[in-house]
């Protein structure tokens, strides 16, 4: 199966390629670089493979929730390659890809979102070892995140951001915690090859970013609500 990836919910964005089993990946630090990069980085993937993008079996992106512009972005250069080749897209979750680098059965993800406020969303791991969210992905202030019940393995920048706040809601019910793992283009590619086997691909023009949050910064008053300065 060939996969192409796209990941730029963060400012650690990557690009991938998973040809016949195995992954070739590029990665972009910082979000400046990322426009200019992606497309880069993603020409090098298919040359470095030898295969023509006409050859691939989707082309998959980042959805989010994470940076509106790096989202806006993945899901543009998804589609216009999908539409160029005639190709469907695996518009896979930001979080859902994190708690598959995680390998547990049971997953929190919680993402920086800024403005006082995470990502975040619990994974349980399907029989078949692909990480399937419970209810739906939201963004909270930290100290209003709940956790399901039973013990879970933390994911996410997060717990580097909030580590104290975090560790107190959670009173012990965390079994590891990696506050270093990031959404990453492997993971999109290895999720978009589940959604080709599993029927869950979209037409190029039905595909969206996944948002979760509707401003991208707060008012003089929120800031000031939260003890910030106006």
């Amino acid at each position: 199966m060939n996969i192409l990836s796209i990941e730029t919910a963060t400012e650690h964005g990557s690009v991938a390629l998973l040809h016949d089993g195995e992954l070739l990946v590029r990665r972009v630090q910082g979000a400046a670089n990322h426009s200019e990069a992606v497309l880069r980085d993603l020409r090098e993937l298919l040359g470095e493979a030898g295969i023509p993008i006409t050859r691939l079996d989707a082309v998959a992106f980042g959805a989010g929730p994470g940076a509106f512009t790096g989202l806006r972005l993945a899901c543009g250069v998804a589609q216009g390659l999908a539409l160029g080749a005639d190709l469907a897209v695996a518009a896979v979750g930001s979080l859902q890809a994190v708690a598959l680098q995680a390998d547990a059965v049971r997953v929190f993800v919680a993402n920086d979102a800024r403005m006082d406020e995470v990502y975040h969303a619990a994974f349980v791991q399907d029989d078949e070892g692909v990480p399937r969210i419970l209810g739906a992905a939201g963004c909270s202030h930290p100290l209003e995140l709940e956790l399901p019940a039973g013990d879970w393995f933390a994911a996410g920048s997060a717990f580097k951001v909030w580590p104290q706040e975090l560790e107190a809601r959670f009173m012990g019910r965390l079994t590891a915690c990696r506050p270093e793992m990031v959404p990453r283009a492997e993971e999109v590619a290895r999720l978009g090859a589940v959604a080709v086997a599993r029927g869950e691909l979209l037409a190029p023009e039905l595909a969206a970013p996944l948002y979760v949050r509707d401003k991208v910064a707060l008012t003089t008053a929120e800031r000031l609500a939260r003890g910030g300065r106006a």
